[in-house]
């Protein structure tokens, strides 16, 4: 069809779509990629946040997604991200309560603790409250 993207998202656990879409936004590693047909082709390294589509009847949807690369091509967009989840999926408390815990980490370190990973916990908490969020209006 004309207008249209194939998008297609999968993790090392799942599958978790491959639908036509309008339009989609990814998080890249340097800020948001905003993908329509006849896109040139690229390869990018994803970040973490929200990613956002739009499909053929208008219906707007939002995954949280973190880590992993994008590919677009011939007017086909394939994420394989390091963790995905729909917005529906996400335990808000769980991921509010994730995100003070990383927060209080990296404002008030302890011997031993990894600041990487910290800060990638807090990144991972602050995508999934941004998805839910989104995933809401």
């Amino acid at each position: 069809m004309a207008g249209l993207l194939e998008l297609e998202v999968a993790t090392p656990e799942r599958y978790l779509l491959k639908e036509k879409v309008v339009a989609v936004d990814v998080p890249a590693a340097n800020g948001m990629l905003g993908i329509l047909p006849e896109h040139a082709p690229l390869i990018s390294e994803l970040g973490c946040g929200s990613l956002k589509f739009s499909t053929e009847t208008g219906q707007s949807r939002v995954l949280s997604i973190c880590g992993g690369y994008v590919e677009v091509a011939s007017n086909h967009v394939r994420v394989l991200a390091a963790r995905a989840e729909y917005a529906d999926e996400i335990d808000v408390k769980r991921a509010e309560e994730a995100l003070k815990r990383a927060n209080e980490r990296l404002l008030h370190p302890t011997p031993g603790v990894d600041m990487a990973r910290a800060l990638s916990a807090m990144q991972r908490a602050q995508a999934r409250l941004a998805a839910a969020k989104a995933a809401a209006h």
